[in-house]
């Protein structure tokens, strides 16, 4: 048996180019990398510059949003108010009484009850429906900016 007669192996002959294996092979010298440049190094990974930096960090910042200087609103329905059975409801009986939590923060007053007797509410902002029943009975509305309040 000569070497030319050895018989084809077929589980290794899978298309597979053996690359960089002299000139005759049609994949020698280079191997099909071209002429040095990171492409043609061992190792080369095509990532792009600066791969460590999320990609919405390497878009530019456009237009403005106002949602870091927004302000939040803690709600208080009015039913929950009437329910204390005070004449006087400021943030300090609203804290007491378990209506609002946490530090200190601006305050809506939301409608939607009906008021029996008259009531001196203050927050920082009312609904119009709560601002009208609060008045219907004769009660009267306090409005605070949050930038006093913090003083």
């Amino acid at each position: 048996m000569r070497l030319h007669e050895l018989p084809k192996i077929l589980a290794c002959s899978k298309n597979t180019k053996r690359r960089g294996k002299g000139v005759g092979s049609g994949q020698g010298k280079t191997a099909g990398r071209g002429h040095k440049g990171g492409k043609a190094r061992a190792g080369y990974s095509p990532a792009p510059c600066c791969s460590g930096v999320p990609f919405y960090r390497h878009l530019p910042i456009r237009g403005f949003s106002n949602a870091k200087f927004r302000a939040e609103h803690v709600t208080v329905k009015l039913r929950d108010i009437a329910a204390l059975g005070v004449n006087e409801v400021d943030a300090a009986c609203m804290r007491k009484a378990g209506l609002i939590k946490g530090p200190a923060c601006p305050i809506k007053v939301l409608g939607g009850a009906v008021l029996s007797e008259a009531l001196t509410v203050i927050a920082d902002k009312f609904s119009r429906s709560a601002a009208a029943e609060i008045e219907r009975v004769g009660g009267k509305i306090m409005r605070l900016s949050y930038a006093m309040k913090k003083e």
